[in-house]
């Protein structure tokens, strides 16, 4: 009958040491979660003022990508929900859940570089915050997640 070795025990018996977390890393990960959260209501905040009050952001004339008020606002609040869903899907710890967060903020980043000239310091604001996410999955590791979920390894 072959001898049954439990998780973190080697053949001699002996446990092996448990390996180091990195607590910037678990940090990162939580951070990313409520800063996305956060991210997604501003979006949704933001496209139900365009969408409730036309005038809310004036029209840019020479601006490239101007788009319709309303329907900009239609864009950004559809997105916000998806932004803030996203953020509460990190709490799962799965790295799918990493790849999309970080897909996600690549893309609320674009958007808000054409949102640029309506609100120019808050869409730098909050594409740097983006940024910021997808570095702080970018450097969360496999044994980090386990670490902040409970999951066995």
């Amino acid at each position: 009958m072959a001898e049954q070795i439990s998780p973190g025990q080697t053949r001699s018996g002996a446990s092996e040491p448990a390996p180091r977390v990195r607590p910037a890393a678990v940090g990162g990960v939580v951070f990313a979660a409520f800063v996305m959260g956060i991210i997604g209501a501003y979006h949704a905040i933001a496209g139900l003022a365009a969408i409730l009050n036309e005038n809310y952001y004036q029209a840019q004339n020479d601006y490239a990508f101007d788009f319709d008020t309303n329907a900009r606002g239609w864009v950004q609040m559809i997105t916000g929900v998806i932004v803030f869903a996203a953020a509460v899907s990190l709490f799962s710890g799965r790295t799918w859940a990493r790849i999309v967060v970080m897909t996600i903020a690549a893309a609320s980043a674009l958007e808000n570089f054409f949102f640029t000239p309506y609100q120019p310091v808050w869409s730098a604001i909050l594409i740097a915050l983006d940024i910021l996410v997808i570095w702080s999955l970018a450097m969360y590791g496999h044994r980090e997640a386990h670490k902040v979920y409970g999951a066995p390894l």
